[in-house]
């Protein structure tokens, strides 16, 4: 692995201003603390540790994962893997009911469009990416950014199908690093529970503890039709847990804001996660009438619906910090630390004049920004389109219409270096249910009419003369765009086959893009330029200040983090560390969440009651973290995290090590439902259990 200079190496940790403390902190693998962390904990790991550890952390999707033997076995959690169990599923056979247990490798099923990386260098690139966008303002400032960042992804990785190369922003644009992964675009599922097993609880017990389930799963990597050969991978151990034992947590978490502004945090507390709130939980409400009007919509809206509350329930956490006095007093002072300490020297280029001035404009731009292109950075739900069919439709006809650019003018997700993970997911085959596709995109575009009210030219433009129930109805039941085929047809034809297809919702996305794109020009010359710019100064300031207390947010890539095995006993959260089986037959009732999956059930009297079954790690950990390994001192796996606290959606915005706490599933536990459970002992075998 190459390193950053000596002087970006200094660019570490931080809590929104101040120097980070103790356990705090989702540190990069090329700049992680170890002499504090050892220090801390009473370890002894150092640079090797930290690479076998890089090398062993696997990003799936969207969460986390680990490698777990030298054969590609990977685990992760069931809810990461629950797209794939859906896509392999049918009404007659529901793996997510019966659970998936391949008696051989051989019967290891594909995950239609899966993917896995496995982050091999880190190289800065800082300097280059500050020249590109030197002097320049607005628009041309982000896209000359965007046009540089394509260019070092393509010199790095080229046309190889086994790489993917992302220069990734740190410290909101304060230094950048080229980050290369091994990619491995064939994944296999290699067992599942059932998912009763694995969601115990249901949305009552989510983001919270005590917890009972047994959130795990495995993958396997494939290359070139065989298993992958993975030598570096972490060791397994059964063992019982102890109390107090540090650990650490490595995945990709995803965003972070902490290093915000109080006035941009005030943003996101007044517009941004309110409405984000209340156009999910009208999701969640068509969703749940939708799956009560039969048993095939019950199984099609089965992994929607815990995506969504899933998805309220972090927001609903976020709202709680920024609207308790006491977490944003200490936000404001942790700001007014900072800005005694480096106001002085920021002379006319005052960062925080700049971010205020810009707050107005998000303010009312936001709507429409998130509802016509989605995916903000700053919001939980991106909703543009609001189905699959058309985020297909999208992809197809700005992939057409971005092609016939050079490279480096494209809309950066359709740069040179980014089409083959484009394609994959594109020509992916996977279920389409159309009838769900209808009930997500009427609801898209009835929020939107709503938001941005009618007489909007956007929301003429995207509905005409035809109601939501309308058109949403005739766009999805006249398209093609299910069948894999016609995709790759049209993704093939370029934009001569996209501009001759009479396909309702091609068409219908080219008759929106001169809408759609102004709502994006505006919001990057506008919001995110001015933002940008401000946030790297602002950066500089941060790195004069703290010098290596500082560490960038989250960004969905590879970070390490610590803490130990411990409860909490703080009001409104005190548990011990440890819940057990013999908690979940407790708990259990026999009726839905606390109905236990019958095949645990009937394990019962082969399950020693005492077996730990999930733990509490005071790590700092947010969404993305998910299937995140678990790992002592020693290298060995002892868990995969799988949930955090209600209380520890605040993490998002600041980490208080009283409250913030990562739900566990124990390797024990997973060994025991693999051996006495689902008749798994090939998968023991691998792992070393003897």
């Amino acid at each position: 692995m190459r390193y950053a200079p000596a002087l970006a190496a200094a660019l570490l940790t931080l809590a929104a201003g101040s120097a980070a403390k103790a356990e705090e902190g989702m540190w990069t693998f090329d700049n992680f603390p170890i002499a504090r962390a050892n220090q801390t904990l009473g370890t002894s790991i150092d640079q090797a540790w930290l690479d076998r550890v890089r090398l062993s952390s696997v990003k799936f999707g969207g969460c986390s994962a680990g490698l777990v033997s030298a054969e590609g076995l990977v685990m992760t959690n069931n809810h990461c893997v629950a797209t794939c169990v859906a896509n392999l599923s049918t009404q007659a056979i529901n793996y997510a009911e019966t659970g998936f247990s391949p008696r051989t490798r051989e019967e290891e099923l594909k995950c239609p469009g899966g993917s896995a990386e496995i982050l091999t260098d880190i190289a800065d690139v800082t300097e280059r990416m500050h020249a590109a966008g030197a002097g320049l303002e607005g628009q041309a400032f982000t896209r000359s950014r965007d046009a540089e960042a394509s260019r070092i992804e393509q010199e790095a990785c080229g046309g190889a199908a086994d790489k993917r190369c992302q220069v990734v922003s740190l410290y909101r644009g304060g230094q950048f690093k080229l980050y290369t992964y091994k990619k491995f675009s064939d994944v296999r599922l290699a067992w599942a529970p059932e998912d009763r097993a694995a969601t115990f609880g249901g949305d009552l017990d989510n983001f919270s503890f005590p917890r009972f389930a047994i959130d795990a799963a495995f993958i396997r990597l494939y290359e070139n039709g065989a298993p992958a050969q993975t030598p570096t991978h972490f060791t397994w151990n059964a063992g019982q847990p102890v109390e107090g034992t540090p650990v650490f947590v490595s995945g990709s978490p995803g965003a972070t804001q902490r290093l915000l502004t109080q006035d941009q945090l005030f943003s996101v507390r007044d517009v941004v996660l309110p409405m984000d709130q209340l156009i999910a939980s009208e999701l969640r409400g068509r969703l749940i009438r939708f799956s009560e009007e039969s048993e095939e919509n019950a199984f099609i809206a089965m992994d929607p619906i815990v995506s969504i509350e899933n998805t309220y329930k972090r927001g609903l956490g976020r709202m709680r910090a920024l609207t308790d006095a006491q977490f944003m007093t200490m936000k404001a002072e942790q700001e007014a630390d900072f800005r005694q300490r480096a106001e002085a020297g920021a002379g006319d280029n005052n960062p925080w004049t700049t971010l205020t001035s810009v707050q107005p404009i998000l303010r009312e731009s936001y709507a429409a920004y998130a509802l016509l292109e989605g995916g903000t950075g700053i919001g939980t739900t991106p909703v543009a389109g609001g189905s699959q069919l058309f985020l297909w439709a999208r992809t197809l006809v700005r992939g057409a219409q971005e092609r016939a650019k050079p490279s480096a003018e494209r809309l950066p997700e359709f740069a040179d270096s980014r089409l083959a993970g484009v394609q994959s997911g594109l020509f992916a085959e996977r279920p389409v249910y159309k009838a769900l596709d209808q009930v997500r995109m009427e609801w898209w575009l009835s929020k939107t009419r709503e938001w941005l009210t009618v007489d909007n030219p956007n929301v003429r433009a995207l509905l005409g003369n035809e109601s939501p129930e309308q058109l949403s109805a005739r766009l999805i039941e006249g398209t093609t765009l299910g069948d894999p085929a016609v995709r790759r047809a049209l993704w093939e034809g370029g934009l001569a086959a996209i501009e001759a297809s009479n396909d309702p919702l091609i068409q219908y996305l080219l008759s929106i893009q001169d809408e759609t794109r102004a709502v994006r020009s505006d919001w990057e010359a506008r919001v995110q330029a001015p933002t940008d710019r401000a946030s790297e100064r602002l950066a500089a300031l941060r790195f004069q200040t703290y010098g290596d207390s500082v560490y960038p947010d989250a960004t969905g890539t590879l970070r390490l983090t610590y803490g130990r095995i411990e409860g909490t006993d703080v009001p409104g959260q005190r548990f011990g560390a440890f819940t057990t089986f013999d908690g979940l037959w407790d708990r259990a009732t026999g009726a839905a969440p606390f109905d236990v999956a019958p095949k645990l059930l009937a394990a019962r009297e082969r399950i020693d009651g005492d077996t730990v079954l999930n733990m509490a790690v005071s790590s700092d950990t947010i969404g993305g973290s998910s299937g995140s390994p678990v790992v002592t001192a020693a290298g060995e796996i002892v868990g995969a995290n799988f949930d955090s606290t209600v209380l520890t959606q605040r993490n998002a915005y600041g980490y208080d090590v009283n409250v913030n706490r990562s739900v566990i599933v124990t390797t024990g536990a997973v060994t025991t439902a693999l051996r006495d459970v689902y008749g798994m002992q090939r998968l023991v075998d691998e792992l070393g259990v003897r």
